[in-house]
């Protein structure tokens, strides 16, 4: 029974429609024509439009619309996520989830007007097999909440799936190329008429693969002659002496030929065999090239270095990798090298945003989402009303331009279409850039905006994931500490992992409140800093001390492996009731967020992917010895138990805690419980 907010879809089976134009016509006050909408029925000319207006342009910004974000409630950017797991949680969502609309507007500053010139493209992209080599068909995941998002904004579901452009990364390009170029092998083995005696001649002669060669930059010259004159045959044909046989131009069925005499019959066989292999070399390459499809446009943005903007777009990144390059890498830092190479300056708009004290200033309370910093930012351009007080003040004037057509005044109101959000995010970079400080006036040609020294405190740091606080370097790959007077206010303690401990499959009846009173009757009423729900499955314990940590899996592991009155009297008992209770530190959790395995529920998931120890501590069981463990815990003052006693004062409960899990409210599972560590009791 599928789960009725995730669907699994197939390339060829998604059929949600709701059939519109390809040209979405909209209107303003002053122009009225069509947003640039691309499929693969007007993919090759719009791909040499739009590499003119790339080369021409100082930055441009791009957007992506997907068919979901998270494959499990649990594999939300949660606020327990260290960076190294925020990166695993981004990567299971690119490989997993298809990208369906791809945005690109590339902005080129007209000094003569003194405005952008911006040329929206919105590309339909859909993973559609288009060769017949061996592999499955492609699949990826839906998430029904983002599904309507798109229906919502009239996402053409069939455009995409049927005039949608596919693609192919460069690792399928090569694998591609060397499979289909084994079976052209296996189809001129078995050729058959003129052709068999050609194929069974080995170049295995010095002399064969020689004239070979010869052969092949003969015509070479022959073809690059024929490009140069139509006139002067003899010349061509001079430049043959009498110790090589003659070459001889003719048409044949009104196209040039080239008649060969004085050959062995052995030589014309090793001559038709090299033309027949070229010909078949060159329709794998046609083939492929054309299977490449959107990865072109990728290859356009890559090859000409410039700065690409993007909001909060560490996701789309990874999904232009997964897509387009190859495999994700397994850690963070292998990603921000790799595609630093291919992109050396990328700004988010969000930092941006966040990160300039002016900007914060301008923006005053309002949020840093697309259309709210649109809205804000660009009131002119976006036609609201706007109470910020921008609207008075200068900004930097943008043109819209679609094939022959331009308007000064051009708004389509079509959010989160690929191709208008990624207009909106350049506008917004174009009036940032103007309040701190960036004067297009001065701006010529010849100036690269990548390198201008009032960007460079925000160029290539961006967020890790899509509701987080931590900034990554691309250039570094490391992570820095996120600065500006908006920085991302933690709603809880301060995260310590050492002291922190994963557990799950414990009984389903366990509410935060009694996991709380469980583990402080062993360790003291100030033991708990924080317990933090992952789904009803799974959830993590802060203590407060890392020895109550390690205390607490040794514990565990040596109650199940007793069956004495005090194991069965233990307050941890009822925790551990059917046999299911698992534990482990960080590090486990790591392992278990890095699987591509997609269950819903956490527990089912570590399940899965293979971890049924009850214990884990970086991948191995404890099995310790219970009087050691005794004498740390019945030494704790703080204590409520003891191997001679197992009641006591329960520690003081600021509140009953009691929540609901659902997909919808994954972060109602942040509880934080009163202790001289923190004052706080619920954060969502």
């Amino acid at each position: 029974m599928k789960n009725p907010w995730q669907v699994r879809a197939f390339s060829k089976t998604l059929t949600l429609a709701r059939s519109r134009s390809s040209h979405r016509r909209f209107s303003s006050e002053s122009s009225t024509f069509a947003l640039k909408t691309v499929t693969r029925s007007n993919f090759d000319s719009s791909l040499d439009d739009l590499r003119r207006h790339v080369r021409a342009a100082d930055f441009v910004s791009v957007d992506i619309e997907m068919t979901g974000i998270t494959s499990a409630p649990w594999r939300e950017s949660l606020e327990f996520d260290r960076s190294d797991v925020r990166y695993l949680k981004v990567k299971d969502s690119a490989e997993k989830f298809a990208a369906v609309q791809f945005g690109v507007c590339p902005f080129r500053w007209d000094g003569l007007k003194e405005s952008f010139i911006a040329h929206p493209h919105n590309f339909y992209i859909f993973p559609r097999k288009e060769l017949t080599v061996d592999g499955p068909s492609y699949e990826f995941l839906c998430q029904t909440t983002s599904v309507d998002f798109l229906a919502k904004y009239q996402f053409d579901f069939n455009a995409c799936i049927h005039e949608g452009i596919s693609y192919l990364s460069r690792e399928q390009e090569a694998e591609a190329l060397r499979i289909l170029g084994l079976a052209y092998d296996d189809k001129l083995a078995n050729s058959q008429g003129h052709l068999k005696d050609a194929r069974e001649i080995p170049l295995e002669s010095t002399f064969d693969v020689l004239f070979t060669e010869r052969m092949k930059n003969r015509f070479r010259k022959w073809r690059d002659w024929l490009l140069r004159t139509t006139t002067e045959e003899s010349q061509f044909e001079a430049n043959s002496n009498g110790s090589i046989p003659h070459f001889r131009t003719v048409f044949f069925k009104m196209c040039p030929a080239l008649m060969l005499n004085g050959f062995t019959s052995h030589q014309l066989r090793l001559i038709q065999l090299k033309e027949v292999n070229e010909d078949l070399r060159k329709e794998v390459e046609r083939k492929v090239t054309a299977a490449v499809g959107f990865r072109h446009v990728i290859d356009l943005l890559a090859s000409e270095q410039k700065l690409v903007v993007g909001h909060n777009c560490f996701l789309d990144l990874a999904h232009i990798y997964s897509k387009f390059f190859g495999p994700l890498p397994s850690t963070v830092e292998e990603f921000a090298s790799s595609i630093h190479k291919s992109f050396p300056y990328v700004i988010d708009t969000k930092r941006l945003l966040k990160g300039s004290s002016i900007i914060q200033h301008l923006m005053k309370k309002n949020r840093t989402s697309l259309s709210s910093a649109f809205a804000v930012l660009c009131p002119q351009i976006a036609n609201t009303s706007n109470t910020s007080g921008l609207a008075s003040r200068p900004c930097v004037k943008v043109e819209v331009q679609v094939d022959d057509l331009r308007s000064s005044s051009w708004n389509s109101g079509a959010k989160h279409e690929a191709g208008y959000d990624a207009f909106m995010t350049g506008c917004i970079f174009a009036q940032a850039c103007n309040h701190i400080g960036i004067d297009f006036k001065l701006h010529s040609p010849s100036t690269e905006l990548a390198k201008s020294e009032k960007l460079q405190m925000h160029i290539n740091l961006l967020y890790l994931s899509w509701n987080s606080g931590t900034l990554i370097n691309l250039k570094t790959g490391t992570e820095i500490p996120e600065s500006g007077s908006q920085n991302y206010k933690r709603r809880y303690p301060k995260i310590v992992f050492d002291n922190t401990v994963l557990i799950w499959g414990f009984p389903s009846k366990f509410k935060p409140r009694e996991l709380r009173e469980c583990i402080c009757e062993v360790f003291g009423p100030d033991s708990v800093t924080s317990i933090y729900y992952l789904d009803e499955t799974a959830a993590f314990i802060q203590f407060s001390k890392e020895e109550f940590a390690s205390d607490f899996l040794v514990l565990k592991d040596t109650l199940e492996m007793r069956n004495d009155p005090i194991s069965v009297l233990h307050p941890l008992a009822k925790l551990l009731e059917g046999g299911s209770t698992h534990v482990g530190n960080y590090d486990i959790y790591k392992q278990i967020c890095s699987s591509p395995i997609a269950r819903v529920l956490f527990a089912d998931q570590a399940e899965a992917v293979g971890i049924r120890w009850k214990t884990e501590v970086e991948g191995e069981t404890e099995k310790p010895e219970m009087a050691c463990l005794s004498e740390r815990v019945s030494g704790n003052p703080n204590s409520n138990f003891s191997s001679k006693s197992v009641t006591g004062k329960k520690g003081e409960v600021v509140k009953d805690l009691d929540c609901k899990f659902s997909c919808e409210h994954v972060l109602d599972s942040l509880y934080v419980i009163q202790s001289p560590h923190g004052k706080q009791t619920r954060t969502v």
